[in-house]
């Protein structure tokens, strides 16, 4: 701006946020128990402030201003006068300056400095104390944009619940090693797009793509000092904002280019938000935003003593999803995503938070209400993160309708089956039939189960063949964070080995779990790499490790064992498009259909008899077979089943009845082995998975 007028118009109290109408700025901000609140305008740069003004209007608890002749580019910031009365919630310092809570964009990082604290971090008083300290030379700065993008020829793939396929993965892990990448673009949006990456994604049958946090977020003062980095990007600074050091270029349109190349080939995009908590940590962390703003508002302070947060979240603090305008933010955040960055669904962290009142977890919290109706929001996928730390913080499967769920248990069943404990079968069996012990209630579909066998936090799928003990030195601290309990198996050596059994018998129960996976009902979710054997060197906590740990390695993925494995991803994933009661949009309940005296689902052992409840019993079982089947419509009976070997010794299954030729179309003890017609027995090699199909004539 050439010039700053002497003070603002009125303006009006929404939208939020700072909103550009062609002709100058609209600034709006909630606080309920501010007293004033003033808008600050730096230069370019970030480090001057050029003016100060009061905001003029205070309407429905949001203080407003316009700003003629302002426009995008524009740096501003907040200070927020009031009570600094801890004991009662409040923590009002306008020495601080404040981000917007709806900031569109961020100049700079934080700066750690003591003067970001409200109060006096050496004092003894600590934080009852007041710190006069000016913070903005250490605060990025909100920045005015202009988000108008052409979306009318972006065709969303709208995939049904029951045909996808979900890859997580982070942005710059994902690509920053990938020579196939530009330089210059490698970690950064937009290689997301890139030719190369979305080839990979469709080879192995990819059709939504899950980003970790990608809301620009901060980098932890502790890590720093330890030379360390928040690699994950669980720490948000601003839930409106991208995270600035995964571009490329200067325009956030980058992202959005992405999303729609992405589009075209016919794969989603689905974001992990975290709405549970803030980067300003507990009542002792800085004042960078929502604290200075109303702190009694945006966290959950302790009844009978507000001047400490609740901590549900094992972060220092837990964003209040029981006030309005604190929901109102989070979904602003979210409709914002879906219509300025054409995301396509949410996976919510630590999503029980957002659903706990204040007598516990509630399915209908006003939260999921709010969701669900939403003209938007409702239409997209939703899934969660089923616990935290809070009281009752397991809430696996009690979601309400529309959502899906984070399984852990088929993670940990999965995993035990495969490394050989006793008393699985059972459990297994429900995992394997999409959970509907956990998930049919409500009209909810077995798509509710999002399936997975490892996820960013814990050991990789290698790295639970290969390490038995997590190796989370490098992280800094004596090898103590991380689950304890990975539920994994070495195979007789700790971590890499020349020992050719022990590395055939690693490659086979990789094989074998992907297997289980792209045959379960439910909806798969693959980790980024696991389809070739990705290893963090028994790191399951890299959650700081912005390195070569957690960078994919795709030198790793062209070598013969990765190439194997991808191959055998994409034969996975192909048949799973090709049966369709290997996704079946509905529980099977073993009830007479389709019929010619064959149920839709239905247990069997390796002798060809079904399973008696003592065989369910059995502690040393360590074979399955699962039969689903369908009429199709031409009147033809199309079955499959799923054979499983978890025992140490070749087992050979008598095929269930009726007796006739079947196909063997997989067989994870026999990678190289295509398509074979066997009769009615078939051998399956030790640790081994494998899936046999028929075709029977109507009658």
């Amino acid at each position: 701006m050439n010039s700053l007028p002497d003070r603002l118009e009125s303006g009006s109290a929404y939208p939020l946020g700072a909103s550009f109408d062609g002709l100058g700025v609209n600034f709006a901000v909630f606080s309920a128990h501010a007293e004033k609140i003033e808008l600050c305008v730096f230069d370019e740069t970030g480090k001057r402030e050029l003016r100060r003004y009061e905001l003029p209007e205070w309407t429905d608890e949001v203080w407003h201003g316009y700003l003629p002749e302002a426009g995008p580019g524009l740096l501003y910031g907040y200070r927020a006068h009031g009570r600094y009365a801890p004991e009662e919630g409040h923590r009002f310092n306008s020495n601080k300056l404040l981000l917007d809570p709806y900031a569109r964009k961020l100049s700079g990082p934080v700066r750690w400095t003591d003067a970001l604290h409200g109060y006096q971090v050496r004092s003894r008083r600590e934080d009852l104390s007041f710190d006069r300290r000016d913070s903005a030379i250490a605060m990025p700065k909100a920045v005015v944009v202009d988000d108008h993008f052409d979306w009318s020829r972006d065709v969303k793939p709208n995939t049904p619940w029951s045909e996808t396929v979900i890859y997580e993965a982070h942005v710059k892990g994902l690509t920053k090693l990938f020579d196939l990448v530009p330089p210059r673009e490698r970690g950064t949006y937009a290689a997301l797009g890139h030719p190369k990456v979305i080839e990979h994604l469709k080879r192995i049958g990819v059709t939504a793509l899950e980003l970790m946090p990608i809301h620009a977020f901060t980098q932890d003062r502790f890590l720093q000092e330890k030379g360390l980095r928040n690699y994950w990007g669980y720490n948000t600074l601003g839930f409106f904002a991208p995270e600035q050091s995964y571009f490329a270029t200067d325009t956030q349109d980058e992202l959005r280019r992405a999303v729609r190349r992405l589009h075209a080939a016919g794969i989603e995009v689905i974001l992990d938000v975290v709405y549970n908590h803030t980067c300003e940590g507990s009542e002792r962390g800085p004042t960078l935003s929502w604290r200075g703003l109303d702190n009694a508002t945006y966290y959950r302070l302790l009844p009978d003593n507000p001047r400490y947060a609740i901590n549900d979240t094992g972060t220092g603090n837990t964003l209040n999803l029981t006030k309005a305008r604190v929901i109102q933010m989070v979904a602003d955040s979210l409709r914002y995503w879906a219509t300025s960055f054409g995301i396509d669904g949410f996976r919510f962290d630590l999503g029980l938070t957002l659903g706990r009142e204040d007598d516990g977890f509630d399915p209908g919290a006003a939260f999921f209400d709010v969701l669900r109706q939403d003209p938007v929001l409702g239409r997209l996928k939703l899934m969660t993160e089923p616990w935290d730390i809070g009281p009752g913080g397991y809430q696996l499967g009690n979601f309400p309708p529309s959502f899906a769920e984070w399984n852990d248990k088929y993670r940990d069943t999965v995993r035990k089956f495969w490394r050989g404990d006793p008393s699985q079968r059972g459990d297994l069996a429900a995992r394997l039939a999409g959970s509907g012990d956990l998930f049919d209630r409500r009209a909810r579909r077995p798509w509710a189960s999002v399936n997975l066998i490892g996820a960013h936090d814990g050991f990789t799928l290698f790295d639970t063949v290969a390490y038995e003990q997590r190796h989370n030195e490098a992280n800094g601290e004596d090898n103590r964070d991380g689950h304890s309990e990975n539920y994994s198996r070495n195979w007789g050596a700790e971590g890499p080995t020349d020992d050719p059994d022990i590395n055939d018998a690693r490659q086979r129960v990789m094989r074998s779990m992907l297997t289980t996976l792209f045959t379960s009902l439910g909806t798969p979710l693959l980790v980024a790499g696991d389809e070739f054997g990705r290893t963090q060197n028994g790191n399951n906590n890299a959650y700081c490790q912005d390195n070569e740990i957690s960078w994919l390695d795709w030198q790793r993925a062209r070598s013969p064992e990765g190439e194997a494995l991808i191959d055998f991803t994409a034969r996975l994933a192909a048949l799973r498009r090709r049966y369709p009661m290997l996704r079946a949009g509905n529980f099977l309940y073993g009830d007479g259909a389709p019929g010619q005296g064959i149920d839709d689902l239905e247990w069997w052992d390796e002798r060809g008899e079904q399973l008696s409840p003592e065989d369910w019993d059995n502690p040393q079982g360590r074979a399955l077979v699962m039969r689903r089947s369908m009429r199709l419509e031409n009147g033809e009976i199309e079955l499959v089943s799923l054979l499983l070997n978890a025992s140490p010794e070749p087992i050979v299954f008598k095929m269930p009845s009726p007796g006739g030729a079947r196909m063997i179309v997989i067989d994870s003890a026999k990678p190289d082995q295509g398509a074979i017609e066997v009769q009615d027995e078939y051998e399956v090699g030790p640790q081994g998975a494998a899936l046999a199909t028929r075709t029977m004539a109507p009658e």
